[in-house]
């Protein structure tokens, strides 16, 4: 018997792959389909890591393990490579981006076949292309002729260190998400897309979507949605009056100061002559960096303009401040402060020695409650409303100043338009020519793509100019819609361009006629698995549900939500149990990893080290408990293949039958690790047992090949069979076979059966008490009450003992 060989047999059986094409997804095969798609990778000079490799691998598994199902299975890759690393890289490097794009790609598309993943490389992207990037730009002018595109000139995040603006999205408390600087605020003029526009349907759509929870939450939040009120207040000594938006007019009598932002066009008229000096300091100062604290958190400061409004309803007068913590970009960009009840306008009431005015009580505690008070409650010093709930203050208060004319209700964001200009030069060029007689003029159609030129010199300028602007015979062009020379614009557009709507060309990647075609479309949208990391939670996703409502809204692609299942990655860190860093020295590299114990060891190492969802470390002993698995899985079959018998063991077949079962619902569920735990405590069983069935080893073979796939095939051509396994049937299981052998487990509540459950034998008690835990009248006799004790006689019983 030939001892196992993972070199020779997994370059064997990646080069059969590719020469057969094998993982080809089909158009007309009229099997039902499965577009199973991964975050495709920014090809990078280091190459991969042993994070992506624990993405890739996941959907390589659910991948191969549906096309063994029976599905016709879409399993596409691709590079997302424009944008700052590349660019930073090469100016670093002292080569040209392009060249340097090339490099990475070859490199990464080395290892992601040196890992076995079975992508259709027929449907390779790459967002640097200009025959994809053609199609990124047609989509940009049919959103500028949307009106979901748009100029403007506003103060925008700019990075001091990446040269260039970013959206409020890539900004991290206060610092560029890539490069770790503080961010500035910098009046600009931007190139624009209004996803304000569909912020309820992207809060509406999640509803449906089969997304972990924190993810959805992390939209929800970064969308936030907020309903309440604009009130108005006058300005003593004018006529004027100064809008401010509120979630809580409950809390009117409890406002004590007004503040606006530096950036509201009202500070200058606010502002009295003896405190003009002030302000103007103060506004110049909070265009620079945010200001932190000593415990990491934003300082809170202010000047006071002079100024004083007139309070709706009791109209006394109270001053109004300027300062940064009110942002121009949510509400009306003032607010009415109420210190007793809010955490930033109470500390800095106490910093300036503003007036506290409590307005609400806890209920049941109708005296003093420690502030900032935030809780619900009941409302005093309130005229007219005291003893209201908070909820029916909002209603009546409201209600009052409607009547009065001086509010009405309101809804605001805080998602802000995104800003889509950048000031850099690897990007796609913005398909628009500026004319001094027609103004902004889109590129037609039949001109696209802008290419981007080849440039001697792009490091970027810190102007505010992109270094486009410098090359005269691509910048001036004629206008298109004049006989006048005009000049096309020089910001280029962000990194998350291109990744917007990647999943889309997929489905036809050389259709030359749109940017995907149609009927290709409807056969394989939408995406039904989409694997990523937990970064990408707001950015990415949101962007690319927002490029397909768009789309969807002007008829040209079907559905209105990109991806129906989405699953988040779990961190890989070093074994110091920090993130892994070249400057730490902990990073992994596979390449080595796959010299010393090989591919599939890897991969199931990766898929076996804890839940997919979870941060797990890295341990470099037990990958060699993964090649050990993997040994003992070849010296089996590899073993008992000629001498396989036609009869089973009767213990062998109910385990084989029970582990067929869970690891096809493990699979599925994205619950790897206890796959491979059930191959593995099936192995232990076998491994004993004098003789096998041949039907037992290729089952056993089947299970272990979407996680060890060379070897699987290996193993698969020693048991006789001539063709790769990749489309052989997935074992199923005898389900009477199983029933007959599951044990019925009573459930007590201190003594007393409120229900039962059947399991297979040997389940563990951490499962048992979670199903029984789901039963309805468990959780009626549970609710309210402590459980001091669970009791559990394995097989026979679980009792809940409570008080």
């Amino acid at each position: 018997m030939p001892s196992y060989d993972p070199k020779a047999i997994e370059s064997k059986w990646q080069k059969r792959w590719l020469d057969e094409n094998i993982f080809a997804a089909s158009d007309q095969a009229p099997k039902k389909k499965m577009y199973i798609l991964d975050m495709f990778p920014y090809p990078s000079g280091d190459g991969l890591h042993v994070g992506h490799v624990k993405i890739y691998t996941a959907s390589d598994v659910v991948s191969r393990y549906l096309r063994m199902k029976g599905f016709n299975v879409l399993h596409p890759t691709g590079w997302d490579a424009f944008g700052l690393p590349t660019e930073n890289t090469a100016i670093k490097k002292g080569i040209q981006p392009s060249v340097l794009t090339a490099q990475n790609v070859t490199r990464f598309r080395q290892q992601m076949q040196q890992m076995g993943f079975s992508y259709d490389w027929n449907r390779e992207v790459n967002t640097t292309d200009p025959e994809y990037y053609k199609w990124t730009q047609w989509i940009f002018l049919r959103m500028f002729q949307m009106g979901l595109a748009y100029q403007a000139h506003i103060p925008i995040n700019w990075c001091p260190s990446c040269k260039t603006g970013l959206a409020n999205e890539e900004v991290i408390d206060g610092k560029c998400d890539r490069c770790g600087t503080q961010v500035e605020e910098k009046p600009m003029r931007q190139w624009m897309l209004k996803i304000t526009k569909y912020a309820d349907q992207l809060l509406e759509g999640l509803g449906g979507l089969d997304w972990p929870k924190f993810v959805l939450d992390l939209q929800h939040n970064w969308i936030g949605r907020s309903e309440g009120a604009e009130i108005s207040f006058g300005i003593d000594g004018t006529s004027n009056e100064l809008s401010v938006f509120t979630t809580r007019p409950d809390t009117l009598f409890g406002a004590t100061y007004v503040v606006v932002s530096p950036n509201h066009p009202l500070v200058a008229e606010l502002t009295v002559p003896q405190q003009q000096a002030a302000v103007a300091a103060y506004v110049a100062e909070a265009q620079k960096p945010i200001r932190l604290d000593p415990k990491g958190e934003k300082e809170k400061s202010g000047v006071f303009t002079g100024s004083y409004a007139i309070h709706p309803v009791t109209n006394a007068k109270i001053p109004i401040w300027v300062a940064d913590y009110v942002l121009m970009s949510y509400g009306s960009g003032a607010i009415m402060a109420v210190p007793a009840h809010d955490e930033r306008d109470f500390a800095f009431a106490k910093k300036y020695n503003l007036p506290i005015q409590q307005v609400i009580v806890p209920a049941k505690a109708q005296g003093e409650a420690t502030l900032p008070y935030i809780g619900d409650g009941v409302i005093i010093n309130s005229e007219g409303f005291d003893g209201l709930s908070v909820t029916e203050a909002q209603r009546m208060i409201l209600q009052k100043l409607q009547l009065q004319g001086k509010a009405k209700k309101a809804v605001q964001y805080k998602l802000r338009d995104w800003v889509f200009s950048r000031q850099r030069y690897w990007g796609e060029p913005i398909p628009i020519i500026h004319c001094e007689k027609c103004g902004v003029v889109p590129v037609p159609e039949k001109d696209l793509p802008v290419r981007l030129p080849e440039m001697d010199k792009y490091e970027p300028t810190g102007t505010g100019e992109s270094p486009l602007a410098t090359v005269e015979e691509w910048v001036n062009v004629k206008c298109p819609t004049c006989p006048r020379m005009a000049k096309r614009e020089t910001n280029t557009m962000p990194q998350w361009a291109g990744s917007s709507w990647y999943w889309l060309r997929y489905v036809s990647p050389h259709y030359t006629q749109a940017f995907t075609d149609p009927a290709a479309m409807q056969k394989w949208l939408p995406v039904d698995v989409y694997v990523g990391g937990s970064e990408h939670a707001v950015l990415h996703l949101l962007y690319a549900r927002f490029w397909q409502k768009a789309l969807h809204a002007a008829g040209l692609v079907p559905q209105d939500e990109p991806f129906k299942r989405f699953r988040a990655v779990g961190l890989v860190i070093g074994e110091d149990g920090q993130k892994m860093s070249k400057s730490r020295g902990n990073v992994i590299n596979p390449d080595d990893v796959v010299v010393q114990v090989g591919a599939d060891a890897l991969r199931v190492y990766e898929m076996f080290m804890g839940p997919f969802e979870a941060s797990v470390a890295w341990n470099t002993s037990s990958i060699k408990g993964s090649r050990r698995f993997l040994d003992r899985m070849w010296d089996l079959v590899a073993t008992r293949a000629a001498q396989a018998s036609d009869q089973e063991d009767v213990e062998v077949e109910l385990m084989l039958h029970q582990t067929i079962r869970h690891v096809s619902e493990s699979t599925e569920n994205f619950k790897f690790n206890t796959a491979i735990s059930g191959l593995m405590e099936l192995l232990n069983v076998v491994e004993s047992k004098p003789m096998l069935s041949k039907k037992t080893l290729e089952s056993i073979v089947l299970m272990l090949a979407p996680y060890a796939p060379h070897i699987a095939e290996e193993l698969w051509e020693q048991l006789g069979h001539t063709q790769s396994l990749v489309y052989e049937r997935w074992p199923s299981f005898n389900q009477k076979l199983l029933a007959k052998a599951q044990v019925t487990v009573p459930i007590q509540v201190n003594g007393k059966v409120r229900g039962q459950l059947q399991f297979d034998p040997g389940i563990s008690q951490e499962e048992v008490e979670k199903r029984a835990r789901a039963l309805t009248n468990v959780q009626k006799h549970l609710e309210g009450k402590t459980v001091v004790k669970v009791i559990y006689v394995p097989d026979r019983l679980l009792n809940f003992v409570v008080k």
